[in-house]
C-alpha cells in the first residue's frame, strides 16, 4: 500500500515539477520536487524496517538442506536439530 501511495505522489510530483518549470515558477517546481523526495525517503525507510526473511517455505527448505549437509559431513543430527530449535527460540525472544 505504501508503494502505491509513493508512486502516486511521485507521478504527481513529476507532473508538478514539469508544470512549474513550464510556468517559470521555481517555487512550485521546488515544492513538488521536495514532496517527491520526501515520499521516496519514506519508501526507503519503510523498506528498511519491513524487510522480512522471505518466504517461510524457502527458508525452511534452506535450513533443512543445510542441516542435511552438516549431518553428511559427520555432525550429530540430534545435536544440529537442537541447535536449530535453540536458534528459533532466540529469534522469537529478540522481537
Amino acid at each position: 500500500m505504501v508503494r502505491v501511495v509513493v508512486m502516486a505522489v511521485c507521478a504527481a510530483g513529476i507532473a508538478g515539477m514539469i508544470v512549474g518549470s513550464i510556468a517559470d515558477n521555481n517555487a512550485v517546481a521546488m515544492t513538488f520536487g521536495l514532496a517527491t523526495a520526501v515520499a521516496v525517503l519514506c519508501l526507503i525507510v519503510v523498506n528498511a524496517v519491513s524487510v522480512g526473511p522471505g518466504d517461510p517455505d524457502l527458508v525452511a527448505g534452506d535450513v533443512q538442506a543445510r542441516v542435511q549437509r552438516l549431518v553428511e559431513r559427520g555432525a550429530d543430527e540430534a545435536e544440529v536439530n537442537g541447535l536449530v530449535r535453540s536458534a528459533v527460540k532466540l529469534g522469537r525472544t529478540e522481537r
